[in-house]
């Protein structure tokens, strides 16, 4: 069998998005199979309560409810910090804690210390407080159980992020496959990866505002010859994705405590 075809067969549509189950991305090298399993997909903010639903899927009731919520942190504030995926996410180099309709991933893979650093900076943050999985409960189903743990460390507000990873191939480099007679393979692997975190009130799940930052990485799909190799494309491209959404989470705050937070002039001259 030609190898790029079999490439291309194989790891075309692998989309690591909410679907249940585990999903097998097989990549073929020239010397056998190797399979390449998804880690999975991001957590749904919906489900779990977070992002306001469609008008026409809610009651005037519910809809008001959500309208009455008011942000009630006090700055300083200190925020929790807590990355989630789909509730079959399982990673090579990460852990994850619970069971229900999302989980939480207790390991970074991709995220920096210096990215951290970089929000713990930010004016108005007291400190940071990632949560375990000894404060989070093992049922996770709604935000709530999340504003709970925010609770437990002292936490007034809580930053919630999760990945939404897919796979693919394209056909990109056909010179390439005249040149070298077809012993080359001429296929272009893609990993798009995109982050998204929202900002909420521990108190009563007030939103204060999302951001989200994608980022694109692209290899030849010759290079995939190991379940290591492509995991190590997903981290390249969830990093990358991670590093940008930290501007956004930057501008997002500055926002936020501009509409909600002290004068900062003030609070310079105090």
């Amino acid at each position: 069998m030609n190898h790029a075809q079999t490439i291309r067969g194989a790891v075309t549509g692998v989309r690591s998005g909410l679907a249940l189950g585990s999903l097998l991305l097989v990549v073929i090298s020239v010397s056998g199979c190797v399979s390449y399993r998804v880690p999975g997909g991001p957590a749904n903010f919906r489900a779990m309560g977070i992002t306001e639903e469609i008008l026409e899927e809610q009651t005037d009731v519910s809809i008001s409810r959500r309208l009455e919520r008011k942000p009630l942190a006090s700055f300083p504030v200190t925020v929790a910090v807590v990355r989630v995926q789909d509730r079959n996410y399982s990673s090579y180099t990460s852990g994850s804690y619970g069971r229900g309709n999302y989980r939480i991933v207790t390991t970074r893979d991709v995220e920096s210390d210096e990215a951290f650093d970089r929000i713990a900076a930010l004016p108005m943050i007291r400190t940071l407080a990632p949560l375990s999985r000894l404060v989070v409960a093992e049922e996770l189903n709604t935000e709530l159980e999340l504003r709970e743990a925010a609770a437990t460390v002292q936490a007034g507000m809580l930053l919630i992020y999760t990945f939404d990873t897919t796979f693919g191939v394209e056909e990109a480099i056909v010179p390439l496959s005249i040149i070298t007679l077809g012993l080359f393979p001429d296929d272009e692997a893609r990993v798009t990866t995109t982050v998204s975190a929202v900002l909420i009130d521990t108190r009563n799940g007030y939103v204060y505002g999302l951001t989200e930052a994608t980022s694109h990485q692209t290899q030849l799909a010759n290079n995939w010859t190991s379940q290591a190799a492509i995991d190590q494309s997903r981290r390249r491209a969830e990093q990358e994705a991670f590093d940008k959404l930290i501007e956004g989470i930057e501008t997002l705050w500055m926002g936020v405590i501009q509409t909600y937070g002290p004068s900062l002039s003030v609070e310079a001259e105090g």
